[in-house]
């Protein structure tokens, strides 16, 4: 029945895209009611950053820091965070999003727009993809670029040959608010395969050109999990390790082990970082959240989490300030 229902919202979905007449978007199902994510936006935080235009509108972008952009999709549910951070020689675009717009374009302009500023230099920058790790959400524009390095795992090579299945729960029923974007083709959605051209490892540095980003391993969400510490600046890109919102740990490839060590080594750093930097729905956060969240993961494997049961086999559980999406026991 389910596989049956999906179906038929690919269809209604195929059609309402043919008739769609709202430029730079397509129309998407009409729903009854607001999904409850969906009632979250916009979230107020945003009204704090100093936003940045761009032609896309599926896309939000906001200087986070000098020469340091977070771009946003928040009309679906995972309301992914990308981050460009430019040098003067090089950039790195700190994940790609859900590839369900055109995320190389938004950073063509952005870059384009930045070197103007800076004297009217007119030669591209190298754009460098890394990934925070490796899931269809982190990903989907990989492919759009040329040089991604990865962490040196079986779980990145697995993942950068893409994911239909993967992407397609990404725009089930209940996972869009709002329009998809004009010419997206539901049917056809997937995470395209991409191509590791170096490996990375930790404790790395990337000279981008008067700026320095430092690779920090960090699994435990995934094998291939990373932080990028810029240590000048003060600023701390914790991809899913740490993030605003349900933390997911209950997937097959995480492991809690290393994320509790993951997370101590990056709460040893909070006297040295000023903003920390999430793959998801809000960008800042205080350097605090970093110990807190050591104490609450401490606090929720020693049975101390209030905990509701969400969906077949997991538990959403809340500690303090924090909540984690785990295994139900």
């Amino acid at each position: 029945m389910r596989e049956q229902m999906y179906l038929i919202f690919l269809c209604v979905l195929g059609a309402l895209h043919s008739a769609a007449s709202v430029v730079g978007f397509a129309a998407t199902p009409p729903q009854t009611e607001k999904p409850d994510w969906c009632k979250a936006i916009p979230r107020p935080e945003y009204k704090t950053l100093e936003r940045v235009k761009v032609s896309d509108p599926w896309f939000e972008v906001y200087k986070v820091a000098p020469n340091t952009f977070a771009i946003y999709e928040p009309q679906q549910s995972e309301e992914t965070i990308g981050y460009l951070i430019l040098g003067s020689q090089r950039a790195i675009l700190f994940d790609t999003g859900m590839g369900i717009s055109d995320v190389h374009k938004v950073v063509m302009e952005l870059t384009e727009n930045e070197r103007t500023k800076a004297g009217g230099v007119k030669a591209p920058l190298q754009i460098i993809v890394l990934n925070s790790h490796t899931h269809d959400d982190h990903v989907g524009g990989n492919w759009q670029f040329d040089i991604i390095y990865s962490m040196d795992t079986e779980f990145s090579r697995q993942n950068a040959k893409g994911s239909a299945e993967d992407a397609q729960a990404e725009i089930a029923p209940g996972e869009i608010c709002g329009e998809l974007p004009k010419g997206f083709d539901p049917k056809a959605y997937r995470t395209k395969p991409w191509h590791i051209t170096q490996y990375i490892h930790d404790g790395e540095i990337i000279d981008l050109g008067g700026r320095s980003i430092e690779i920090l391993s960090t699994p435990g969400h995934t094998p291939d999990a990373i932080t990028l510490f810029d240590r000048a600046n003060r600023l701390l890109f914790t991809g899913d390790t740490y993030y605003p919102a349900p933390i997911w740990l209950f997937r097959p490839e995480t492991d809690l082990d290393a994320y509790a060590k993951s997370t101590a080594r990056l709460a040893a750093l909070a006297p040295q970082v000023k903003t920390v930097l999430g793959a998801h729905n809000i960008p800042v956060a205080p350097p605090s959240v970093l110990p807190a969240l050591v104490t609450a993961f401490a606090d929720l494997r020693a049975g101390k989490g209030s905990c509701m049961p969400q969906g077949a086999g997991k538990q959403l559980c809340s500690v303090g300030q924090f909540q984690f999406l785990v295994h139900a026991n």
